[in-house]
């Protein structure tokens, strides 16, 4: 279990972030669509893990736009924005954004996602959202970086994440 800040309010999450040098877990998300994609599905190219509670927040949108900003020049890595925001919430915020290097995906059926990757929060004003996050898998699967930022309302360190890709 971890500790992160809401508004300088402590909240638990449910675990801890894969560490680096392990084989991220393997879970099932939603696309926009409504189809699902597995990590695995991903495998060959890098990923980058953009988590956060919800797209619809101040500080949650500007990741998914500078993630979509720094995405066109990394090459063979796909930035995947995944929260528990229903899919149309993701496909309505990108649409409307214009952001297509990003690619949005949802935990909303069953939290699997948030679960094993140790971000689920348990507790707080966010319980059963996702902290924010990033990790960074290689082509492998394996987990080459990863950040839990402390407090839901910072921004994650875009530049130490991107080096990693």
């Amino acid at each position: 279990m971890a500790t992160i800040t809401l508004g300088g309010t402590p909240a638990n999450t449910n675990g801890n972030l894969p560490q680096q040098g392990t084989k991220a877990p393997k879970v099932t998300l939603s696309k926009t669509d409504l189809s699902n994609v597995s990590l695995k599905d991903y495998e060959g190219q890098k990923l980058v893990l953009n988590i956060f509670p919800s797209v619809d927040t101040g500080v949650c949108a500007s990741s998914v736009r500078k993630f979509n900003e720094e995405a066109s020049n990394l090459k063979n890595t796909k930035v995947l924005c995944i929260s528990r925001d229903l899919p149309f919430a993701q496909a309505r915020f990108c649409g409307a954004e214009g952001l297509n290097n990003v690619e949005c995906l949802s935990d909303f059926k069953d939290g699997n996602f948030g679960k094993a990757f140790g971000v689920e929060i348990q507790d707080g004003a966010f319980q059963g959202l996702h902290a924010r996050a990033v990790v960074v898998l290689d082509e492998k699967g394996n987990v080459i970086y990863n950040e839990l930022v402390p407090e839901v309302g910072q921004e994650p360190n875009y530049t130490e994440a991107l080096k990693h890709v």
